[in-house]
């Protein structure tokens, strides 16, 4: 290759990690021509490539002396067209945000444990909460319903591709009902190749062997390792999924001897899932070098289930469409009888929610008091690492909003799938049927709930704007001495409030959790008292607009997966999503967007080893953003000899202010304490930034001041000369280019090579 291109190790080596939203390799290096020199195209290592035989410009590279690189990871979640259908699976992704916001105190082990277990079948119930919606829509309002005889699918004026389904067999139902689950089942399908196709990918590949680890929870490598428990969580949750699926088609039947015998076998293959989910090893993360493996028994019962849920489904689809007798109790129903399952998962996962709820305050409040008496121990300054967001509740929390999310999606679709075939109709109004297609009393309760829950977010967002005012107002006389231009003052302390508001993330999530519960609740009273029906009034009028909401939901989660599949640059802006939510492991759901620190950790472990393999050598981890996250997991993960001749540069960091509060059993005290220890660390921050922050105290003059051994405070809008316009505000972006970094990384770099 013509021009100048330094592909060689060894010397100062300043590797950049990147943040949210897959910034191009060209922007992390601040050089237009990017070359790879290490990896492939989904992730790699980059570096400057010049026309001319020498490079120009500020920190040219020298070989074997000083070079720039980028390691590039965003095509991990917004590189692929499969990214599209990420958007369904918000709430397992989630499930796996909860189980590492629980809290971990040392005295409540077992308790944890038994916890522990109760989310991983929370998680199951999600993807039956899902997966029962399609198999609803398709069996239920489809082939049950809307296909029958004299039903609106059997007018002339339905699409033909379900008209024919009433023509043959519009008074045999249960073949309508083998034919219509083959769409859940087609979902279930592609479920399990997305995660078995990115689990392939990311999550066998095994991070390098380390002679020594620390004890803090980053440290241990089984975290990056998930390859055997997820496999066996997912064949957990596609036979739950099949199983259920096949219970929508035998249950009308059970009336019979065939259709119990097929209900039953199908039954059993939802419980021994069950089962499964909820034990400890199902789970359990092995060292990868540490010579352990799962036990055989449960390897053993996961082949066995995974042949099960097939076999038992083609049984029932065989038997159903071999025709099964439309005499017997149940099948003259204007919609699906079932044999209580549906009641049951609902009933499960009111009562695992109410534990849930009691054992993380438990575990919550004994982690106070341990963080109390430890307060101080890792060197955290006041409003440092140990708050917790929520008062430490942030893993039930979030996993009501992954419900709650969940059955917005699930009921979407219900309306919107009666919508399209017919009329969606509440099951007091049987008669006449025409084009009603009924749902039962719970969804258009639940749909009544959706115009609360905006109304709470309209108030909330009233209550965010009322203080943004209230703290530009503060911090506009404090900002008057540096700021001494016209209006300029004025201007930063609003760009700074607003900023600011990042820090009320738990007030949201509270009040509008909080409206969800209650709401949920006083619904399930008045629906098991019969005290009054959401068929008119302002429970009526609720319900219906709710529904339409629901709709609007489905459709616009459609049409932003469509246009995420065809535009590269949309697929970025989505992609900050799931950089945020699959930065952990598929701990308890395995069907959601994959992690992608499984991948990106030992990658940088193996890269790292190889740009510094002498004393005389060192790298400048600099971390941007979601990359400081990385780059602060990954100097834990490293070997001692190596973590010697590595620095840390982290700057638009949301270290403190979102992981510390969210996450603090990784990110606490002991995590971020343990991190600075062990290399030496320089941070920058600004105000203006609505992401990032200071890792362990403030240092800015509003603050006080005081120095620290790691955080730096940058201005933002610069400070401008007398008679000078103000600056453009940066927030969060160009941290490489704010004078400070460069300041930074020289005061980092203690090895001087000879050129």
């Amino acid at each position: 290759m013509d021009g100048f291109l330094d592909e060689t190790c060894g010397g100062v080596t300043e590797l950049r990690v990147h943040g949210v939203s897959g910034t191009p390799p060209a922007g992390t290096l601040g050089h237009p021509h990017p070359r790879l020199v290490a990896g492939d195209g989904t992730t790699g290592f980059y570096r400057r490539w010049w026309e001319s035989d020498r490079p120009s410009g500020d920190h040219p590279d020298v070989p074997g002396v000083r070079h720039r690189e980028a390691y590039a990871w965003g095509n991990l979640t917004s590189g692929g067209r499969t990214i599209a259908l990420w958007l369904l699976l918000l709430p397992f992704s989630l499930a796996n945000l909860s189980y590492f916001m629980l809290p971990r105190p040392a005295r409540g082990v077992r308790l944890r444990h038994v916890t522990e277990a109760a989310q991983r079948l929370f998680a199951l119930l999600l993807t039956g909460t899902l997966v029962g919606a399609v198999t609803r829509a398709s069996v239920d309002l489809v082939g049950w319903q809307c296909t029958a005889a004299g039903r609106a699918c059997t007018y002339d004026t339905a699409p033909g591709w379900v008209r024919w389904l009433g023509v043959l067999w519009g008074d045999e139902p249960s073949k309508r009902l083998a034919v219509t689950a083959l769409v859940p089942l087609l979902v279930v399908v592609l479920l399990w190749w997305l995660a078995r196709r990115t689990w392939l990918r990311d999550e066998r590949t095994v991070p390098p062997e380390v002679a020594a680890q620390d004890g803090v929870l980053l440290a241990r490598p089984r975290l990056w390792h998930g390859a055997a428990p997820v496999w066996r969580l997912r064949v957990v949750h596609v036979a739950f999924s099949i199983g259920s699926i096949a219970v929508a088609v035998s249950a009308p039947f059970a009336g019979t001897a065939t259709g119990l015998a097929l209900t039953v076998a199908n039954a059993g293959v939802m419980l021994a899932a069950a089962v499964l989910a909820a034990l400890p090893s199902i789970a359990r993360r092995l060292d990868p070098h540490g010579g352990q493996r799962a036990p055989w028994w449960l390897t053993f019962a996961c082949h066995v289930l995974r042949v099960a849920a097939p076999v038992a489904f083609l049984a029932t689809a065989g038997a159903a469409l071999a025709g099964m007798p439309t005499g017997v109790a149940g099948t003259a129903a204007w919609w699906l009888p079932g044999v209580g399952i549906g009641t049951f998962q609902y009933a499960a996962t009111v009562g695992l929610a109410a534990f849930l709820l009691v054992a993380t305050a438990v575990l919550a409040r004994m982690d106070r008091r341990e963080a109390d008496g430890e307060q101080g121990a890792a060197g955290v300054g006041q409003g440092g690492p140990e708050r917790r967001a929520l008062g430490g509740m942030g893993a039930w929390v979030v996993l009501m909003v992954a419900v709650g999310s969940a059955n917005v999606m699930a009921l979407g679709l219900l309306f919107w799938t009666a919508t399209f075939f017919g009329v969606p109709a509440y099951p007091a109004s049987q008669q006449p049927v025409g084009g009603k297609l009924f749902l039962d009393e719970a969804v258009w309760w639940t749909a009544a709930l959706v115009p609360l829950l905006l109304a709470g977010l309209v108030v909330v967002a009233v209550v965010l704007w009322l203080i943004r005012r209230a703290v530009a107002g503060r911090l506009a006389p404090e900002l008057k001495p540096y700021y001494l231009e016209r209006d300029d003052a004025r201007v930063v302390a609003r760009t700074w409030a607003l900023a600011a508001l990042t820090d009320r993330a738990g007030l949201v999530l509270g009040v509008l959790t909080g409206i969800g519960v209650a709401g949920s609740a006083a619904v399930t009273v008045i629906h098991r008292l019969r005290l009054f029906t959401p068929d008119g009034g302002l429970a009526g009028l609720l319900a219906s607009a709710g529904s339409w909401v629901m709709v609007a939901v489905v459709v616009a989660l459609v049409v932003v997966g469509r246009r995420t599949y065809r535009d590269t640059r949309l697929r970025r802006t989505v992609g900050i999503l799931w950089d945020i939510c699959t930065f952990w492991p598929r701990a308890i759901h395995p069907l959601s967007p994959p992690c992608y620190t499984e991948r990106v950790v030992p990658e940088l472990m193996t890269r790292v080893g190889r740009l510094a393999p002498t004393e005389r050598d060192q790298v400048v981890l600099s971390g941007h953003s979601q990359g400081s996250v990385i780059v602060a997991a990954l100097v834990l993960q490293l070997d001692p000899g190596q973590r010697a001749r590595v620095r840390l540069l982290t700057h638009g960091s949301p270290l403190r202010r979102l992981y510390a509060p969210y996450f603090p059993a990784y990110f606490g005290g002991a995590g971020l304490g343990a991190v600075r220890e062990r290399v030496s660390w320089c941070n920058l921050y600004r105000l203006s930034d609505p992401i990032g922050g200071p890792v362990f105290r403030r240092v800015d003059p509003l603050a006080g001041g005081q120095r620290d051994a790691v955080d730096r405070f940058c201005w933002d809008p610069a400070r401008p000369g007398p008679g000078e316009p103000l600056p453009e505000t940066r927030w969060h972006s160009g941290y490489w280019l704010d004078p400070a970094y460069d300041a930074a990384l020289d005061r980092l770099i203690i090895v001087k090579p000879a050129a």
